[in-house]
């Protein structure tokens, strides 16, 4: 069985965002995103692969497509195929679960 214990993968990095891998498999995937304050993730969209944020600690100001809003723990976020999507941290440290489906790492 695979598990992980997501509080242990907390990891930051001064000068960008940091991703950490948690699950890999042709299906889908799954990260930590990990943003120091006003770190973020450039625009930028998938064709074909839809993603999920979901916040565990911060807060973080979201646009999909043409929509911009501010979201904290507990929330989920979606950005569908083809949809242009970005996340920038607020005040605080943000932390992120994020699932992207099918992974488009694989062929």
């Amino acid at each position: 069985m695979k598990s992980a214990y997501i509080p242990d993968l907390h990891s930051f990095r001064p000068e960008k965002m940091k991703k950490v891998g948690v699950f890999d498999e042709p299906q889908l995937f799954v990260d930590v995103y990990c943003l120091e304050p006003g770190q973020e993730q450039a625009l930028h969209d998938h064709e074909g692969a839809a993603k999920v944020y979901y916040v565990l600690e911060g807060e973080g100001e979201f646009r999909i497509g043409d929509e911009t809003a501010k979201f904290g723990p507990g929330h989920a976020v979606l950005a569908r195929a083809g949809e242009l999507h970005g996340v920038r941290a607020g005040e605080g440290r943000l932390v992120l679960m994020v699932w992207m489906a099918p992974n488009p790492n694989f062929p």
